[in-house]
């Protein structure tokens, strides 16, 4: 009864500030006392007590009491931190002034009016002499940095308790109280429940301040920096360095299973998960920030220093690398773990965020991306985005998660190690609804690629020149596929060479140069191992043939686009080609997601021409010798940029909005987050500067002893740059008519001399062989394609090109939209934004 009765007292404090029309006096204590009281003893009252209705009243009824609230609450966050909260009353107030500034900033945020409020100085009279005052914000985003290290308050103090009063916070050295051992702290502190909850509820109004990037539309970003992280991230902020490295030990060094006891997860609650998620948040939003974006548009004098993007870009030593990608596998992994007592073992379900993470990590840190490269480690990553990419194929609403696990190993294909790395052997560590097959991670990745373009749904079109790029990068290095791999990307080829899919887009036969160019990369760099994939070319001989002869006439193109009406391809090709068979994936095609999924939708995915750039894997004398006179950007050699610029293929669907937002949160019901409705104006195709970069990596193993190209002619893969052009900003596909000069323009450069050239040379003796010993039995022509040789007769081999991801603005606006759009759906307890009027995205209600 008591504890109701408490809550009545803050009730009424509450109607009186919003149906007081006279402004209430900032002297008046017994008025302003009532907020931050015992009254309340959790963030879930002051979210019911006080209704967003009122506080939108409050902000339009009586603004000047909105603004006395804060002020208040501000003031009694920098009185804690200038004195410390040695009693427990002390701690209530700072808990409440916390959870009242989580509650009403989103509503300042939304009203523009209300944008600048932080940023004025304090009122007359709380000058600290100088004639000029501090802005609101930074008395706010210091006074909770500096509780982050208050003894007995969020962290344990090293010092035995006696007479003397408590530890000055001002003169304390934050660095002594790091939360968690791990990268530059060795020491482990005992670990104390309450701090922690403490340490969550301050980090969540922090993350809460970050949050004003949502409500302003995605173009408004670049433009204009948060100012909240820039404050948070900067020298002024004299705790950057001990909370940067708390945060990244708290979520690197979390371990959900603990002692591994059974069901320990229900038997006591965990503290440590809510901290190690928002400390997740506050990373990934501290990193966000668009460098080049910045530079283009003010002197690089004036860019503030992230200290962040700093600490993080200049970790080196080895033992940190591993402290951290073990985290990092551990929590990925953690999901799909398999035990034998059903739900004995805590899940988390922060996978989204820890991808971004992991991008952000490499993206700033070179040599960690190296480190990760080094070793089988790599493929502790592998997995579970392969698995996470599979079971999101057929949800609309995890389009975003599609997207980020595509992007990562877009990155990692990048570096001739991902390739090599791919040809360990895989074992079957987590269910997966794939066919059984025996062979390698590289086998593994193709299965699901298939699978995703196969059996995914329409919107995940976009990706599929993404998926191909993929394959093409590391398909030199591919020693042996399997022949479940090798029958899965024949048919890929097969569905896509189709004439009635070549012609009903501009931009389709874009996939077929990437399949030819992966099989030309095999053929000529892996002939060896690789005699699962050569018999599956032979025994599909006929679409190749098919291909070489595609017909360029406009009586016959008409004739396959109205034989085929236009249907989607893939689809349709995989359930017939499935068709008996129902063991083999794909024989269901993905079903739409269902009506008032909760969805996050984002910018437009730039083209895969935006995000990638060609590099030669075996440079030439003249490109080494470019390269010793290359300039120097941020370090990184940049070669120069060649008057014949190779364009890559424009990307499928470039318009198409893409949704974010896998999560296991629930959001109140009926919630979607949709696109927003302003065009988001990527770059154009021609503004786009493809350097062919060359770099120097081993070559991989050669199998065939001809002598290897030295010449740097064009990539079999070129596009003309018109044409390249128009497919990315061309209209839809329905205005589009393909004209018998436009595949004449193309079809002639289909890279086919090396397969035509390998079936000339082996099916005569495949068939002869069939004949001579009355052969039924595959094994046999195995055999004989293993230890058969092509020496002296494929064409000389091609350069290998390798597409490397490149940063632009277009990927920085989607990774800003899909960061932010987790963090929504994620935050539901408290639900920190849920009905206020968000721009970053639409929320439609159903």
């Amino acid at each position: 009864m008591g504890n109701a009765d408490t809550k009545l007292h803050f009730r009424k404090a509450v109607v009186q500030l919003t149906t007081k029309t006279q402004p209430i006096d900032a002297t008046d204590d017994s008025f302003w006392e009532q907020f931050w009281g015992e009254h309340v003893t959790s963030v879930q009252d002051v979210f019911a007590l006080i209704p967003a209705a009122e506080i939108r009243s409050l902000r339009e009824e009586a603004p000047s009491n909105l603004a006395t609230l804060c002020y208040k609450a501000v003031e009694k966050l920098v009185n804690a931190a200038d004195t410390g909260c040695s009693t427990q009353q002390e701690q209530q107030i700072v808990l409440n002034a916390v959870r009242i500034l989580t509650r009403v900033i989103p509503y300042i945020f939304e009203d523009p009016d209300w944008r600048g409020f932080f940023w004025s100085s304090l009122p007359a009279g709380e000058e600290d002499g100088h004639g000029e005052s501090m802005p609101l914000a930074h008395s706010l985003i210091h006074a909770l940095c500096d509780l982050l290290f208050c003894p007995d308050f969020t962290v344990t103090t090293n010092k035995k308790s006696g007479p003397d009063k408590h530890e000055d916070l001002q003169s304390i050295d934050s660095c002594e109280f790091i939360w968690e051992a791990g990268v530059g702290f060795a020491h482990s502190p005992p670990h104390v429940p309450n701090q922690d909850l403490n340490r969550t509820e301050i980090l969540k109004l922090i993350l809460t301040c970050f949050s004003q990037s949502i409500y302003q539309p995605s173009s408004d970003g670049t433009e204009s920096p948060n100012r909240w992280i820039a404050v948070f991230t900067s020298a002024d902020n004299r705790h950057a360095l001990p909370l940067f490295t708390s945060l990244l030990n708290i979520v690197c060094g979390y371990d959900p299973v603990g002692f591994g006891v059974p069901y320990n997860h229900l038997l006591f609650s965990d503290t440590r998960e809510p901290l190690v998620e928002v400390a997740l948040q506050i990373l990934i939003t501290t990193l966000d920030h668009d460098v080049t974006a910045a530079l283009s548009e003010m002197e690089e004098a004036t860019v503030p220093d992230n200290l962040f993007i700093n600490y993080l870009s200049r970790i080196h030593r080895e033992e940190d690398f591993s402290f951290v990608l073990r985290g990092f596998t551990r929590l990925l992994n953690n999901p799909l773990q398999q035990t034998y007592l059903p739900h004995s073992t805590k899940k988390v379900n922060f996978h989204q965020e820890l991808l971004v993470f992991f991008w952000k990590f490499c993206d700033y840190n070179k040599k960690f991306l190296f480190y990760v490269l080094k070793s089988s480690d790599v493929l502790d990553i592998l997995v579970p985005i392969l698995y996470h990419l599979n079971d999101a194929r057929a949800d609309q609403s995890r389009v975003g998660l599609m997207h980020i696990g595509v992007f990562i190993l877009l990155l990692l294909s990048g570096e001739r190690n991902f390739g090599v790395r791919l040809n360990k052997p895989y074992t079957a560590s987590m269910p997966m609804d794939i066919p059984v097959f025996t062979g390698t991670h590289a086998d593994l990745m193709i299965i699901v690629f298939h699978k995703i373009i196969t059996t995914g749904h329409q919107r995940l079109q976009p990706l599929f020149d993404c998926l191909l790029t993929i394959l093409v990068n590391v398909s030199p290095y591919i020693k042996t596929m399997s022949m479940v791999a090798a029958n899965k990307l024949l048919h890929l080829l097969e569905a896509f060479s189709t004439p009635w899919f070549l012609f009903s887009a501009p931009h389709h036969h874009h996939l077929v140069f990437f399949l030819l160019e992966t099989f030309n990369n095999i053929i000529q760099y892996q002939f060896d191992g690789n005699s699962n994939l050569v018999y599956t070319i032979i025994r599909k001989r006929q679409v190749f043939h098919s291909l070489a002869n595609l017909p360029t006439d406009c009586g016959s193109i008409n004739k396959s686009l109205n034989k085929r009406g236009k249907r989607p391809l893939v689809r349709q090709h995989s359930s017939k080609s499935h068709h008996g068979s129902q063991t083999m994936e794909g024989a269901q095609p993905a079903q739409p997601a269902q009506p008032g999924t909760k969805t996050a939708t984002l910018a437009a995915m730039p083209g895969l021409e935006k995000m990638t750039e060609k590099e030669s894997a075996h440079p030439t004398t003249q490109q080494l010798n470019e390269l010793t006179t290359s300039a120097t950007v941020n370090g990184d050699l940049v070669g120069p940029v060649s008057p014949t610029s190779l364009v890559a293929p424009a990307a499928i669907g470039e318009t198409i909005p893409q949704d974010v937002s896998d999560t296991t949160s629930s959001i109140p019901k009926g919630t979607s987050i949709q696109p927003p409705t302003e065009d988001h104006n990527l770059p154009a195709v021609d503004e786009l500067k493809i350097s062919d970069k060359p770099n120097r990596p081993e070559s991989p193993a050669l199998s065939l002893k001809s002598a290897l190209s030295d010449s740097s002619g064009p990539s079999t893969m070129s596009v003309p740059q018109s044409e390249s052009a128009g497919s990315a900003l061309g209209g839809s596909a329905q205005q589009w008519q393909p004209s018998s000069g436009w595949v004449l323009s193309w079809k002639n450069k289909l890279p086919l001399q090396t397969i035509m050239r390998l079936l000339q040379v082996l099916v005569p003796q495949v068939e002869k062989i069939c004949i001579d010993k009355g052969l039924t039995d595959e094994s046999e022509i195995l055999r004989f394609l293993q230890h058969g040789t092509l020496v002296g007769l494929l064409p000389v081999p091609h350069p290998i090109l390798i597409r490397k991801y490149q940063a632009n603005a277009g990927t920085a606006t989607w990774f800003r939209t899909y960061m932010w759009g987790i963090i929504y759906l994620r935050n539901v307890d408290p639900p920190i934004w849920y009905d206020t009027d968000v721009k970053l995205f639409e929320i439609q209600r159903i």
